[in-house]
């Protein structure tokens, strides 16, 4: 009888006064161990419901119960928000956190995080500053580059990409209508869809052309009195091929200056490096979409850019001017700490030391150089001759993030099985590892893409292979 089973489980006073959950009460507090003394007791009712555990089951659980206890403890006391390895070859993995920031980076948040800062707060005249200076000084330098970039472009920053579109839609559309191609209403990651944004915004869409084709007339067409503005968005996470048209955008350009229309570009991922450089052609850089003749873009600061969280606003002056003076611009404004690790990753920019910001490193590492890394690692895991096949096979690398959906970067992968243990079991203790070890399972058995790991990591791998073998 399940009763029964019910009587034979302690209250939580008559754990609390076990001798080894003494010992712990006094080292973590007596509120937090007997939280997880009722977690633990709650949890074993709940199994005794669906029939789980029988008498002996709970004689087991009942001589366990202080390490229970404490490693409830434990879990509820220690960092819930932890490192991870990334072997999945995806290197602007949104659930892993996208962009992983540079050494630079870092060192300028703990700067900047550890005392007082000049935010807003002008150093020579001992005035109150703007906190747009920070980082607008070095995208100002990187867009002047070359003798066709444009003139008189400033950018803001907020706290993401579809802040960013908010925000300038309800500066340039708010009240009016914005016209955009029926083919371009896309959804993202987080149901982020952008009628709904517009919706918010209090601008009215108007859309153009069909799914696969819109042309140049559909949007003449379409411009009347209450048009305040011309948007293009760009196709994340998916490609429309086949029977298709799509006007460039020196087109658009043309046609919204000659309304005096402004034209916006939701670029989504937003690179200020050549794509192309790494193989992968058709994806657009900011400084592409500002020469075409773009008055705004709005892009993101943790994909391509390899930065920290943030939504990035850059074109014309005073389109930009008109947005910070938008209410809207402080509610969605960013921190200290953003702009310290996104004036960093800028200064690498300047620079032209991309290899310093991780997610551009792994993007440009080739496939012979994480052969030799995989190489070397199933040479280390095959010499200890424990229950573990390993194959080194070609693979592809994705950049993630929304990025050149259909781009692949060739890459080479570690194909791991365990002799008595399924693919999704060793998948699963990877990452019961501390720190856990992200990969993938196919075919029956456990990938794992060196390229975007750090290097530092290969030990890590290594060791819980061998560990998770030998047990």
């Amino acid at each position: 009888m399940k009763s029964e089973l019910y009587r034979k489980l302690p209250s939580v006073d008559e754990v609390l006064r076990d001798a080894d959950i003494a010992s712990l009460t006094s080292r973590e507090g007596l509120a937090a161990v007997t939280d997880a003394a009722r977690v633990v007791l709650q949890r074993l009712r709940e199994e005794i419901s669906a029939g789980h555990l029988d008498a002996n089951g709970i004689d087991l659980a009942l001589s366990g119960m202080s390490e229970a206890v404490e490693r409830q403890a434990r879990n509820e006391t220690t960092f819930h928000l932890r490192p991870v390895i990334n072997a999945t070859g995806v290197i602007l993995h949104t659930n892993l956190g996208r962009a992983p920031l540079s050494e630079a980076a870092l060192r300028h948040i703990q700067e900047t995080a550890a005392g007082h800062s000049n935010l807003e707060f002008d150093v020579p005249s001992g005035e109150r500053g703007n906190r747009d200076v920070h980082v607008d000084r070095l995208f100002r330098k990187l867009f002047a580059e070359g003798e066709t970039s444009p003139s008189n472009v400033s950018t803001i920053v907020v706290n993401n990409n579809a802040a960013a579109v908010l925000l300038a839609l309800n500066t340039l559309g708010d009240g009016g209508e914005v016209i955009v191609s029926r083919g371009e209403l896309v959804e993202i990651g987080g149901s982020f869809r952008i009628p709904d944004i517009m919706g918010k915004s209090n601008a009215t869409l108007r859309e153009v052309g069909t799914t696969n084709r819109t042309r140049i007339s559909d949007y003449e067409q379409a411009i009347n009195p209450n048009t305040k503005l011309l948007l293009r968005v760009h196709r994340s996470n998916f490609q429309i091929t086949g029977f298709t048209e799509q006007p460039h955008l020196d087109e658009l350009a043309a046609l919204a200056h000659k309304h005096s229309l402004p034209l916006m570009e939701d670029l989504g991922s937003g690179s200020l490096f050549d794509l192309r450089s790494i193989g992968i052609d058709n994806e657009p850089s900011v400084l592409d979409s500002l020469r075409a003749g773009l008055d705004v873009v709005s892009y993101s600061g943790d994909k391509l850019l390899g930065g920290p969280q943030a939504g990035l606003l850059t074109g014309r002056a005073d389109l930009i001017a008109r947005m910070r003076s938008n209410s809207l611009f402080r509610a969605l404004r960013v921190d200290k700490l953003t702009y310290a690790a996104l004036e960093a990753t800028l200064l690498a920019y300047v620079k032209h030391d991309h290899d310093t910001i991780p997610a551009l490193r792994m993007m440009r590492l080739s496939k012979d150089e994480i052969g030799q890394r995989a190489d070397a690692l199933a040479q280390t895991l095959r010499e200890a001759k424990t229950r573990l096949s390993v194959d080194v096979t070609d693979g592809k690398s994705i950049i993630g993030g929304g990025a050149a959906p259909s781009a692949t970067l060739p890459t080479r992968l570690l194909a791991i099985t365990c002799q008595g243990l399924s693919a999704q079991e060793l998948a699963a203790k990877l990452r019961a590892n501390n720190p856990p070890i992200i990969g993938r399972v196919e075919e029956s058995r456990v990938l794992l893409d060196l390229r975007s790991i750090f290097p530092t990591h290969v030990n890590v791998i290594s060791e819980a292979l061998l560990a998770i073998a030998r047990a």
